[in-house]
């Protein structure tokens, strides 16, 4: 019987699962009317409820265990908690972005009660804290206005704290990332990269001309020098590209980007030949089925999970993510491969892509140039971030250790990316203010043009 229950179950949850994916496309439609946009929105989070509940009456029905329901109970109240909240509290906000966040949530949840559901309880514990947070993100957005003002204290927190753990993090894989505080770990390079987003677009909203490029590009350097010191590769390739990402839309220079993709390419050749860590990445990636026993095991163990589970998968509870090493971390993407399918897993890229535009159209229409850069740096940030971790992961790039955001198991990046959709939530409704107050502003020049129009008439006659 169980066994039905999770094979009807998969195909069930992946049908829902690409209903709510495309409808975080059709949504973005500009032909949609804002009636047609509720009820499309409606929709996704009926969408959304069902996977969730669909999954964790599998994982009832496999574990027996009674804790798993009170578990899905206390997920549906912070869940809907988000949801209404957001509804209530921050009118303007987008719904899009608070579907997308709540659904990644939701699949984490899923997945890691799977594999561990004492990492799902301590990822569940941190989604608490990040919601607390990212309530109050939105408020300090939108009514705090020297924001751009302190470009050089962001630059100045962010190196401090980077070279304090460059001295005295914890090493994990080969890098320093993170200090440890008990049985807490905090990785600061996770916060540091908001700070650095905010620290260049304040720079590059006061002047793009050269000295400003050359200051700002010492000090974004500065950043990603320590990082590679660390050892941390993985963010220090997110840093570079944003930063390259920020100051080619801001000069609007190709020769900056050209440069900089020279830069980038000398520098990973010189990682490669001074960090053993890297080779081993390298040969991983190169030909993991050779070097199987060593350093390919991962990788290896990655691509047959994802095979084994082929387009529709095995079902919740039916395959092995557990061989895969750090599989509710970096290569948590294998683990949905295999048990929800590949056509749940393209689903899960597509939501994430879903983010990315939403965060792009914001950054395009917004007209403040400093939240214009903040909304481009903060989307660029979270975009690479999830093409490197997938990218690892299908062995189209070599793994760099980084997290798939708000899905992964980590509370530092979560926490950290709870705050990346909570600014664009404050910048999405500044937006939306700018909206508000250009059609007060052209319903009073047409008043006023009516007026003047009338007035001439009775002057004429």
């Amino acid at each position: 019987m169980v066994t039905i229950i999770t094979e009807v179950s998969k195909y069930l949850m992946m049908i829902l699962f690409a209903c709510y994916t495309y409808e975080c496309f059709s949504v973005l439609q500009k032909s949609s009317s804002p009636g047609r946009q509720k009820h499309i929105l409606r929709r996704q989070q009926m969408f959304m409820f069902l996977i969730h509940l669909d999954a964790y009456l599998v994982i009832f029905a496999v574990t027996q265990e009674l804790k798993m329901l009170a578990f899905f109970l206390v997920q549906e109240l912070l869940i809907c908690a988000i949801q209404l909240i957001f509804r209530f509290l921050y009118k303007k906000a987008s719904r899009l972005v608070t579907n997308n966040l709540c659904m990644l949530l939701i699949i984490s949840f899923i997945i890691l009660t799977r594999l561990s559901d004492e990492k799902a309880i301590r990822q569940f514990t941190f989604a608490v804290i990040g919601t607390v947070v990212m309530l109050l993100v939105p408020f300090f957005i939108r009514h705090i206005h020297f924001l751009h003002q302190l470009p050089y204290l962001y630059a100045v927190v962010g190196i401090a704290m980077l070279a304090l753990v460059a001295v005295a993090g914890k090493t994990d894989y080969g890098a320093k990332l993170s200090f440890t505080f008990g049985s807490v770990s905090l990785q600061p390079s996770e916060f540091i990269k908001i700070l650095f987003v905010f620290f260049v677009a304040a720079m590059f909203y006061h002047s793009t001309d050269r000295r400003q490029v050359i200051v700002t590009t010492v000090l974004a350097a500065a950043h990603v020098l320590i990082l590679v010191i660390s050892k941390d590769l993985g963010s220090a390739s997110i840093f570079f590209i944003t930063y390259l990402v920020m100051l080619y839309v801001a000069t609007k220079n190709p020769g900056y980007l050209g440069l900089g993709a020279a830069a980038g390419t000398v520098a990973a050749l010189i990682a490669y030949k001074l960090f053993s860590h890297v080779k081993v990445r390298v040969v991983a990636w190169k030909d993991p089925l050779s070097v199987i026993d060593n350093q390919g095991y991962q990788i290896c163990q990655s691509l047959f999970a994802i095979g084994t589970g082929g387009w529709f998968g095995l079902g919740l509870f039916g395959g092995m993510p557990n061989k895969i090493p750090v599989a509710d971390e970096d290569f948590v993407f294998a683990a949905i491969s295999e048990e929800l399918g590949g056509v749940f897993a393209i689903c899960v890229i597509l939501v994430c892509a879903s983010c990315y535009l939403m965060f792009l159209n914001i950054a395009m229409q917004i007209h403040n140039r400093f939240y214009k850069f903040l909304a481009l740096g903060l989307g660029t940030v979270y975009g690479f971030q999830v093409f490197l971790t997938i990218g690892g992961v299908i062995k189209f790039i070599p793994s760099t250790g980084v997290t798939l955001p708000l899905v992964s198991y980590g509370g530092s990046s979560l926490l950290s990316t709870f705050i990346i959709f909570a600014v664009i939530q404050g910048l999405y409704i500044i937006r939306e203010d700018e909206v508000s107050d250009e059609k007060k502003n052209n319903e009073a020049g047409g008043r006023r043009r009516k007026r003047a129009s009338a007035k001439n008439g009775r002057e004429y006659a």
